[in-house]
């Protein structure tokens, strides 16, 4: 062979040799010095401090959320605690009744009965025969929340079933007493308590675990109370598990968990359209379309409202005021800022709207809604 031709088989050879043992120094060396993750990945949306998506948590735990009616006028909130059909819920809601008719979210009516009360703390346990076997919310049964973690409040506020409000947990300790009830050790929270959320969940934003009984709030403004699970859990496994036999004598009491034992017509409008938007920040487009009366519905399809509102990414009601018409009728006109997608851009808009409120069919209703730009902001944002 000619010297030129070695020499270029020398180094084919030296290079093959050399990938070779590249190859197994990869393999065997590289891995120690690792930490067993990877250098590029796909961060996992679902971490320890995230838990579930929002929606799934809502979804969850909505399902296992019942409003309750007395029978005596009076109606409020109860949830899933077990496997037995037992539903904890507040001592007021059901005082002075044994038997409660149930709606559950998907729209059965079923019967229950009281088999737990107290007459101090307020607290109480419904059986249900029909939600035996179904699986129970979480409880918390150990740790206490802290001042800052995220919550949701789950109820039929004024009516309204399986409503959320979230909010943070504002302060702890809170004594008050509400006749007949003694309430200690409180959760407050920022989420707020209408009348008829009494006896819904507390539960933890990120997981839907239960934190507590959303039991009191403060008549015109955006606080609520709610009593730990943890300090009454032992007290209503007692009643699961040995029913009382005759219920204590009592009457049925006109507690609300409120200052103030009913709502006027302007507390109920209100309550509404903030609802109504409260839903739409929360893209439950179907939830916020039932809230429209018959006339709106017919002059406006389901895909027409829910097209019309998906640009429309958060509203913040900046000011409202209400008008009573009669106790079946009021007219409602608030300032809202619009966070909005339109033609590709982020623009922020200030609209008046007015909605005329009233009852179909027992229930209160967006009867007319109408509005108008009165201010947009001078920059617009581009998505990049």
């Amino acid at each position: 062979m000619r010297k030129g031709t070695w020499l270029s088989l020398i180094m084919s050879v030296a290079f093959l040799l050399f990938g070779a043992g590249a190859v197994v120094f990869i393999r065997s060396e590289i891995p120690k010095q690792l930490s067993g993750k990877p250098l590029l990945a796909v961060s996992d949306t679902r971490s320890e401090k995230t838990g579930k998506p929002l929606k799934d948590v809502i979804y969850e735990t909505q399902k296992l959320v019942v409003m309750i009616e007395s029978g005596n006028g009076k109606q409020g909130s109860g949830f899933l605690y077990n496997n037995q059909g037992d539903l904890i819920t507040n001592a007021h809601v059901v005082s002075g009744v044994h038997k409660v008719k149930i709606h559950t979210s998907d729209a059965r009516e079923l019967d229950g009965e009281v088999i737990g009360i107290s007459t101090e703390t307020d607290v109480a346990v419904v059986r249900v025969p029909g939600l035996v076997g179904e699986k129970p919310l979480k409880m918390v049964r150990n740790k206490k929340a802290e001042i800052g973690d995220e919550v949701m409040a789950i109820g039929s506020p004024l009516g309204f079933q399986n409503t959320v409000t979230t909010g943070i947990i504002s302060g702890l300790g809170r004594n008050f007493t509400i006749e007949p009830y003694s309430y200690k050790d409180l959760y407050q929270i920022s989420a707020p308590i209408a009348p008829g959320n009494s006896g819904g969940p507390l539960v933890r934003r990120e997981t839907g675990e239960v934190l507590g009984i959303n039991s009191a709030g403060i008549e015109q403004g955006s606080i609520g109370f709610s009593i730990p699970i943890v300090n009454v859990l032992a007290t209503v496994e007692a009643w699961s598990t040995k029913p009382m036999e005759v219920l204590p004598e009592q009457e049925g009491t006109n507690s609300t968990g409120m200052a103030k034992q009913e709502a006027t017509m302007s507390e109920y409008a209100s309550y509404l359209v903030t609802h109504f938007y409260d839903s739409l920040n929360n893209a439950d487009y179907v939830y916020a379309y039932s809230l429209l009366g018959g006339s709106w519905k017919e002059g406006t399809s389901y895909d027409a409202f829910r097209e019309g509102y998906m640009p429309t990414r958060n509203v913040v009601i900046d000011d409202m005021h209400v008008t009573v018409n009669n106790d079946q009728q009021a007219t409602v006109t608030a300032i809202i800022s619009v966070d909005e997608r339109v033609s590709g851009k982020n623009k922020l808009s200030k609209y008046q709207v007015i909605y005329d409120v009233g009852y179909e069919n027992d229930q209160l209703k967006l009867i007319t809604g109408r509005g108008k730009v009165i201010e947009q902001a001078a920059h617009e944002k581009e998505q990049h």
